[in-house]
């Protein structure tokens, strides 16, 4: 086996099961998951319409580029999101089966494990598969801080020449998961001048694009280099149906961008085996150009956070973050750790214990880099439940958290 599957670390919700073994939670209340950071809403019926419409693609083989109707409706919403020209449907788009697996696989296809000590620069705190990535992929991950007093955006300007000459792939979240941060079009313009100056590929990750208050978009990585007059080159975006449709267990996505690098990509592809259900394909296209869906869940989370974020302020150093569905509160100084725990690991354990109301570590979501773990002291609410059960679960919070 592999000996850099040793190097991997144990997943947030792996060390949540081991947190919580041997407790008992208060039988009285009803169980509310808010750690997860899984869609609850329902599926919109167009989408299973066309799945169960076209069963019949069951009997063919997909191909990993993808129907020419996907692409074309991704090329499409691409457009009018971001108000950009079209990219290119047949050489700058490739669905993927969702956001996750192509993360991963991206690194495997970018980073050339020949190079003396590869790097891959992620933000921290982070989503996990970014490391594991770059560690099955030969390379070492580097952790850019992301702290309050930077609006949780990374420190580029932080990280020493010597890493950046060693850089060869550098991953992007905004909105940011766990802060749902969005990188601004200073940020972008930064990033891009290093890539320019180093020559590594930007994987911008946008899978929480369309979860936004008001009517601020999440400014996204393609539409950041067309303001400020670039092409895509060693630039490539992410996103996914499963936050803004509902569809997770629909495993569809898609990636585009550098047409060279898509080219590359899609032959490593070829030969990985992941191409999409010709059913899920279908029911993809229906859902990129329909908004309406899109609408109505948007204000369902927008209700959750106007009925949410108020009650936890008033205990916990919280506020409604730019987009995305999560909160990321700093815990009250009056909690502390144990000598088998962190602050952020006793407030959840004894959260789950006292209220019956699973949230996430803070800490499980970092990484020590730096001289700190920018996760240890918060933890991380995702509003997936239905309302009642979010405002249940912050009067939990708030009754917990008052002395």
């Amino acid at each position: 086996m592999s000996p850099r599957l040793e190097l991997l670390h144990p997943y947030p919700f792996q060390k949540l099961r081991q947190l919580f073994a041997g407790i008992t939670p208060n039988a009285e209340l009803a169980h509310i998951n808010l750690s997860i950071g899984e869609p609850k809403h329902p599926a919109p019926q167009l989408v299973k319409d066309a799945l169960m419409n076209n069963l019949a693609g069951l009997s063919s083989y997909p191909a990993t580029l993808g129907s020419d109707e996907l692409r074309q409706s991704i090329s499409e919403w691409i457009a009018r999101r971001y108000n950009v020209a079209a990219p290119n449907a047949a050489t700058e788009i490739l669905p993927v089966n969702g956001s996750r697996e192509a993360l991963f696989a991206f690194a495997q296809a970018v980073i050339d494990p020949t190079a003396k000590n590869p790097v891959v620069l992620s933000p921290n705190p982070f989503y996990q598969i970014y490391e594991g990535a770059a560690l099955l992929a030969g390379a070492e991950p580097w952790f850019v801080n992301c702290l309050a007093e930077n609006r949780f955006q990374p420190n580029w300007d932080s990280v020493p020449d010597e890493v950046w000459t060693r850089t060869q792939l550098v991953f992007v979240c905004s909105p940011g998961n766990p802060t749902g941060a969005v990188a601004s079009l200073d940020d972008w313009e930064r990033l891009f001048a290093l890539s320019d100056q180093y020559g590594f590929v930007i994987a911008s990750d946008e899978c929480y694009s369309e979860i936004y208050f008001g009517n601020d978009k999440p400014l996204g990585g393609l539409e950041a280099a067309v303001k400020l007059g670039r092409d895509f080159t060693r630039l490539v975006m992410f996103s996914s149906l499963s936050k803004r449709s509902n569809v997770p267990g629909m495993r569809s996505g898609f990636v585009a961008g550098d047409a060279a690098i898509m080219a590359k990509f899609l032959l490593y592809r070829t030969y990985h085996g992941c191409a999409m259900s010709p059913m899920v394909m279908t029911a993809s296209a229906a859902a990129w150009r329909d908004e309406d869906h899109v609408i109505e869940n948007r204000a369902q989370y927008s209700a959750k956070f106007a009925a949410v974020t108020p009650k936890l302020a008033g205990v916990l150093d919280v506020a409604l973050p730019d987009a995305a569905f999560y909160l990321w509160a700093k815990i009250p100084d009056h909690f502390v750790g144990t000598h088998t725990t962190s602050s952020d690991e006793e407030f959840a354990r004894r959260l789950f214990e006292e209220e019956h109301v699973t949230v996430l570590p803070g800490s499980y979501l970092a990484r020590e880099a730096h001289g700190i773990n920018p996760g240890r002291g918060y933890v991380r609410i995702a509003l997936v439940a239905p309302l009642d059960e979010c405002i249940a679960a912050a009067e939990r919070i708030v009754r917990f958290c008052t002395p």
